[in-house]
C-alpha cells in the first residue's frame, strides 16, 4: 500500500482549531495518521489505536489537494513521509 502525505495550513483566529494539519493516507485517501498542531504549540495526534488531546481521524476519506486549496482559509500541499514521521515523533513524545 502507497501512503500519501500532507501538510494543510489552516488560515483562522479561534485557539481551539489547529492551525496546521498534517496527515499520512492510504490509496484510498483514508487518514492512517494524523497530526495537529494549534497555535499555541500543543499537538494531537491519533492513529487506529491511539488519540491524544482530542485529535481523531476523519470519518470520510480526505479530499484531493486541489479541492481542499479551492477553501480559502487552507493552504494544502503534498510533503515526503521524512517531514510527516518528524512531525509525528515530535507529536508523540511530548
Amino acid at each position: 500500500m502507497a501512503m500519501s502525505y500532507i501538510r494543510v495550513a489552516w488560515r483562522h483566529s479561534s485557539i481551539d482549531e489547529p492551525i496546521l494539519l498534517y496527515g499520512e493516507l492510504d490509496d484510498d485517501r483514508w487518514e492512517v495518521r494524523k497530526v495537529e498542531v494549534f497555535r499555541d504549540g500543543r499537538m494531537g495526534y491519533a492513529a487506529s489505536n491511539s488519540t491524544f488531546a482530542g485529535t481523531g481521524l476523519r470519518l470520510a476519506p480526505v479530499p484531493p489537494l486541489l479541492v481542499i486549496a479551492q477553501e480559502p482559509e487552507f493552504d494544502a500541499q503534498e510533503i515526503s513521509s521524512d517531514e510527516f514521521e518528524l512531525v509525528w515523533i515530535e507529536a508523540i513524545n511530548r
